[in-house]
C-alpha cells in the first residue's frame, strides 16, 4: 500500500502531517491516485524541462508554424505568436502545477475540490476524450513515419489501394498498429518509464532539430534566402492591414494546443521535488523550445523553396525527398519525438481521467489501455485533417475548466486543501450527493458564450452573428474568465 502520509505539505520543521486511511471512501482512490510519497518525488527541474522538450518536439508543433505562415504571417510573426501563446498558457501551467507539487495529487483528485468527487468525473473525462483524439493523431503520424521508412527501403513495394471503411492502405494500417503497440510497453511500465524516456530523448531531439537546421542552412545558401518571404500583411501585400484579424484566432488556437496540459499538469508536478523545480522546469522547458522549434520549422520550410522549388511543410515528406540514409535517421527522430510527446501529453491525463470513473476497478495502467483503444476508434487519419478548427473548439471547453479550478484553488481556498476530504463522498468537498453544482454550473456558463461560434465553426448551424463570432475568436480567454467569475458567485449562493 502507498504511504498514506505522502504528498501532504511539510509543516514547520519539515515534518509531514499524517493522512489516516480511516474514513476514506474506497470507491474514490487506488494506489495511483493517492498522494505521492517522498520516494516518488524524483523529478528535479531538469527532468521537468526534459519532459517539456520531449513533448514540444513533435510533428504537430512543427506544423503549427506552417499554419500561421499559410495564413499570411512572416516567419518572425509566426514565431512570436507561438512564443506569446506559450508564455500565456505557462501561467495556468505553473499555477495549477503548484497544487500537484504541494499536495502530491493528480488532476482528477484536484478537480474534486471544485466539482465534488462525483462531479469531477465530467471535466476529467472531457479532458480525457480530447487527449484520446490527440493520442490517435500522434500515433497515426508516427505510424506514417514507419510506413515511409519501410516503403522507401523496399522501393515502394508497400504502396497499395485504400481499404474500404478505413480509407487507408493495409500497410499503412499495419504500421499504425505497430507504433500503437509500442505505446503499450510504456503504459504497462508506468510513469517512471516515461520520465526515463523523456530524459534521454530530449537532448537527442534537440540535436536532430539543430542538425536539420544546419542541413537547410548549407543547402539553401544561408539564412538570407531561407527567411526572405515577406508578411502578407505588409504594405502592398495581398492581406495588407489584416494582421490582427488573423493574429487573435491564431493566438487562441496556439493556446489551445497546450491548454490540455494546463489542466492536468498536476499529474506530473506531483512528482516534483519542490515548487522551484516545477516552476523553473516549466519556465525553461515550454515557451523557449516551442519558439525555437517553430523557428526551425519556418526556416527549414523556407529553405525547401530554394532547394526543391516548393514549400514542403510536412517533415515526413521532407525526409522522403531528402532520400538516402538520411531518411532513416530523420524518420527515426520523428518516431522518437512522436512517442515522447504522445506518452506524456496524451496517455497520462486520460489514464487518470478514466481511472477516476471507477478507481477501485480501473488503475492507471488500465486507464492507459482504454485511452489506446479509444484512440484507434476515433479514426485519427481522418481527424488529423481538422486540427486547426479542433484546437479552437476544445479550447472553448478547456478554458472554463481551468477558470473554475484556478478560482477555486487560489481565490476560494487560498491554496489550502484538506487532502483526506478529497477522498470522501461525505467530506467538505462533497456538495450535494457528491457534486459541487457551483463548479458544474460555472462550467456550463463558461461554455455558453462560445457555443454559437462553435456550432457555426463545425457546420451544425449556417452561421452566427458577428458578436458571437468575435467571442469565439477568444474562446479560451472568454471561457476561463467567465467560468471563474461564475464559480465564485455560485459558490456564495449554493455553498453557504
Amino acid at each position: 500500500m502507498t504511504d498514506m502520509t505522502a504528498g501532504i505539505p511539510a509543516a514547520e520543521g519539515g515534518a509531514r502531517a499524517p493522512l489516516d486511511a480511516a474514513g476514506m471512501d474506497p470507491r474514490l482512490y487506488n494506489e495511483d491516485q493517492l498522494p505521492t510519497t517522498a520516494a516518488e518525488r524524483t523529478w528535479d527541474w531538469l527532468a521537468i524541462a526534459a519532459l517539456w522538450v520531449g513533448m514540444v518536439v513533435c510533428i504537430p508543433t512543427y506544423l503549427l508554424a506552417s499554419y500561421l505562415i499559410n495564413s499570411g504571417m512572416s516567419w518572425d510573426q509566426a514565431v512570436l505568436t507561438i512564443l506569446a501563446a506559450n508564455a500565456i498558457v505557462l501561467i495556468p501551467m505553473v499555477l495549477l502545477g503548484h497544487a500537484g507539487t504541494k499536495y502530491g495529487i493528480p488532476f482528477p483528485v484536484l478537480l474534486r475540490s471544485s466539482f465534488g468527487p462525483s462531479g469531477a468525473k465530467i471535466p476529467a473525462v472531457a479532458r480525457g476524450i480530447v487527449a484520446c483524439g490527440w493520442f490517435g493523431i500522434q500515433t497515426w503520424v508516427g505510424g506514417s513515419a514507419i510506413f515511409v521508412i519501410l516503403n522507401t527501403l523496399t522501393g515502394g513495394a508497400l504502396a497499395g489501394e485504400a481499404l474500404p471503411v478505413l480509407g487507408i492502405s493495409l500497410a499503412e494500417f499495419v504500421c499504425f498498429l505497430a507504433f500503437w503497440a509500442l505505446h503499450l510497453y510504456f503504459i504497462r511500465n508506468g510513469t517512471e518509464s516515461i520520465r526515463w524516456l523523456e530524459t534521454y530523448a530530449a537532448p537527442f531531439l534537440l540535436l536532430m532539430g539543430f542538425a536539420l537546421l544546419a542541413w537547410a542552412y548549407f543547402a539553401a545558401g544561408g539564412f538570407g534566402p531561407m527567411l526572405s518571404t515577406p508578411s502578407a500583411f505588409d504594405p502592398g501585400q495581398p492581406q495588407e492591414g489584416q494582421f490582427w484579424v488573423v493574429f487573435w484566432p491564431s493566438l487562441t488556437g496556439m493556446i489551445g494546443f497546450w491548454a490540455t496540459l494546463a489542466l492536468n499538469i498536476p499529474d506530473f508536478t506531483r512528482h516534483a521535488k519542490s515548487q522551484k523545480d516545477q516552476f523553473l522546469g516549466q519556465l525553461v522547458g515550454l515557451p523557449i523550445p516551442m519558439a525555437l522549434f517553430a523557428f526551425i520549422a519556418s526556416a527549414v520550410t523556407s529553405a525547401t523553396i530554394v532547394i526543391y522549388g516548393e514549400a514542403i511543410w510536412d517533415p515526413i515528406q521532407l525526409a522522403e525527398r531528402m532520400g538516402g540514409f538520411s531518411i532513416i535517421i530523420a524518420l527515426f527522430a520523428l518516431i522518437v519525438a512522436t512517442l515522447t510527446t504522445n506518452l506524456a501529453a496524451n496517455v497520462v491525463a486520460p489514464a487518470h481521467g478514466f481511472s477516476n470513473l471507477a478507481p477501485s476497478k480501473i488503475n492507471l495502467k488500465r486507464g492507459g489501455y482504454i485511452t489506446a483503444g479509444i484512440g484507434i476508434a476515433m479514426f485519427p487519419w481522418v481527424l488529423v485533417n481538422h486540427i486547426v478548427g479542433w484546437l479552437i473548439a476544445y479550447s472553448a471547453l478547456l478554458g472554463p475548466i481551468a477558470g473554475v479550478m484556478l478560482a477555486d484553488y487560489y481565490l476560494l481556498r487560498k491554496t489550502k486543501l484538506e487532502v483526506k476530504d478529497l477522498f470522501r463522498m461525505d467530506g467538505i468537498y462533497s456538495g450535494r450527493n457528491g457534486t459541487n453544482w457551483a463548479g458544474v454550473g460555472a462550467l456550463v456558463i463558461g461554455i455558453l458564450p462560445n457555443l454559437p461560434g462553435f456550432l457555426a465553426g463545425v457546420g451544425i448551424t449556417a452561421g452566427t452573428s458577428d458578436f458571437f463570432a468575435t467571442i469565439y475568436t477568444y474562446a479560451w480567454f472568454v471561457g476561463l474568465f467567465v467560468a471563474g467569475a461564475a464559480y465564485l458567485v455560485l459558490s456564495k449562493i449554493l455553498n453557504k
